[in-house]
């Protein structure tokens, strides 16, 4: 079983519900069937197709904002 660092982990705590759900919403939307609690059974490309989605939305949300003169 993979021991956890603590690399992967929510920075903001609050976050986390919101990052779930845009976990699930990103996960329809490139096809990659989930499924409630453990999902370490799917293909580590699968996985990757979530995160890079994932990265490639909120570095436009990021862009968005900076645009709009809106601070981090």
């Amino acid at each position: 079983m993979a021991r956890n660092t603590g690399s992967n982990r929510t920075l903001v705590p609050e976050a986390k519900a919101g990052l779930d759900r845009f976990k699930w919403e990103v996960s329809r939307e490139v096809g990659v069937n989930l499924t409630e609690g453990y999902n370490g059974d799917i293909k580590a490309k699968d996985a990757g197709k979530i995160g890079g989605q994932m990265v490639k939305k909120l570095i436009e949300i990021a862009e968005r904002n900076l645009a709009g003169g809106t601070r981090f």
